[in-house]
């Protein structure tokens, strides 16, 4: 037991602070060489390391992962973006549109994607105006948080929790899109109500339509493959399964390279859902799980309120990713597992927005623009700070209400 329990310590611990001190071991490396001594020591056997895999998770994310490369390569989403953005004549309705576009498509195309795509237009649009790029920057990052808790496809952590929970992907978008609606509502009242002097003159701007380089075959193609998945999607077929097929029909080409499409992969990412995987089912194998089961017992996980403030506490701690395969074993133990899996769902995305590392997204906005403009931990968090708690409590309440079956 004692070996597992040091593996499992040293992981989440690099996790926690982004790199294993004294030592070039990044949170990917940490899970790989955690999973590698999880079987060294024989807390887990090799068999039982691989039956550890969730490989329906690793499959969907796979797959979104190709079919996202595709609508970025077609230039489907800086021409949907830049063609919304420059049809907002105020600052406000600047603001609003920024929120929308990036929580609208995070929900159903990964919310990392979007930060990527929309962080340099929006610096290119806010430079053009002379405006302050830092509440528009914020929108990008925390509209993209917000928009993703609609949907299994939004971040990983929904598609481990669709894996894990089988509950269909209509029935989670039923549930927790409100709360995204209502989330995105927010971002742009708060975002508003800290920088008001940027919005306190409403004087029309005009916006010149950012030139887009697209390729209209595949665009049209991505898009109607797209269309095509998620439309299986709310049909009820296995959500791992549609997203694969489709990936699998847009390396059918003859336009685009496939290298192109797999530089768009994020093998990290994947590789390191893998090694998670192994490690927590090293740790699930001795006595810590018993007794976090007692001590979840303890706090009443049943309650939405509590689930809700340690999801948010530990999502930060150590990333939600992480945090999501601790609550794993405990969820399943609920009176209410469904109930808990959307609580957990809702508030370990939520929470993403709470600080600058909260959430991956907010990092790849922040690195994107920091050539032009210095997003601190300060700046940052007197924004997401409030946001956090008022979504939570929204976020909380649609939960606690939450009576439908899957």
């Amino acid at each position: 037991m004692f070996p597992a329990l040091l593996i499992f310590a040293g992981v989440y611990l690099t996790l926690a602070i982004g790199r294993l001190p004294g030592f070039r071991v990044d949170r990917t490396g940490a899970a790989i060489i955690g999973a590698a001594l999880m079987i060294a020591s024989n807390s887990l056997s090799f068999e039982e390391a691989w039956r550890a895999i969730d490989y329906d998770t690793i499959i969907l994310l796979f797959g979104m992962m190709i079919v996202v490369a595709n609508l970025r390569l077609s230039g489907f989403f800086l021409a949907v973006s830049a063609w919304v953005v420059a049809r907002a004549h105020r600052p406000l309705a600047l603001l609003a549109a920024v929120v929308l576009v990036s929580g609208v498509f995070s929900a159903f195309f990964v919310n990392d994607t979007m930060c990527l795509v929309l962080t340099p237009l929006v610096l290119e649009i806010a430079n053009k105006l002379k405006r302050k790029p830092t509440p528009f920057l914020l929108a990008v990052a925390m509209g993209a948080n917000a928009g993703s808790v609609a949907a299994i496809t939004g971040n990983p952590q929904n598609m481990m929790i669709g894996s894990f929970s089988r509950i269909p992907y209509r029935t989670l978008l039923v549930a927790l899109a409100p709360v995204a609606a209502a989330g995105l509502v927010v971002t742009v009242a708060v975002i508003a109500a800290v920088y008001w002097k940027e919005f306190r003159r409403e004087e029309r701007v005009e916006i010149e339509h950012p030139r887009v380089r697209v390729n209209r075959v595949l665009m049209a193609k991505s898009i109607l493959v797209s269309l095509g998945m998620v439309a299986f999607f709310f049909a009820g077929w296995p959500v791992p399964k549609v997203a694969l097929v489709a990936g699998a029909l847009l390396l059918i080409t003859r336009r685009v390279k496939p290298e192109k499409v797999y530089r768009e992969v994020d093998w990290q990412l994947l590789t390191l859902f893998v090694g998670l995987f192994i490690v927590v089912a090293g740790v699930e194998k001795t006595a810590l799980a018993a007794n976090l089961l007692r001590a979840a017992s303890g706090f009443r996980l049943d309650h939405v309120a509590n689930l809700t403030v340690l999801s948010a506490a530990l999502s930060n701690l150590v990333s939600n990713v992480p945090a999501v395969l601790v609550f794993k074993p405990l969820i399943v133990h609920l009176a209410d597992p469904a109930k808990g899996w959307l609580t957990l769902a809702m508030s370990s995305t939520l929470a993403g927005n709470l600080t600058v590392l909260g959430s991956i997204a907010n990092l790849i906005v922040i690195q994107r623009a920091r050539r032009e403009v210095e997003i601190g931990f300060w700046e940052y968090s007197k924004v997401g700070a409030p946001l956090t708690l008022l979504t939570l409590i929204l976020g909380g309440l649609a939960c606690h209400f939450y009576h439908g079956v899957y």
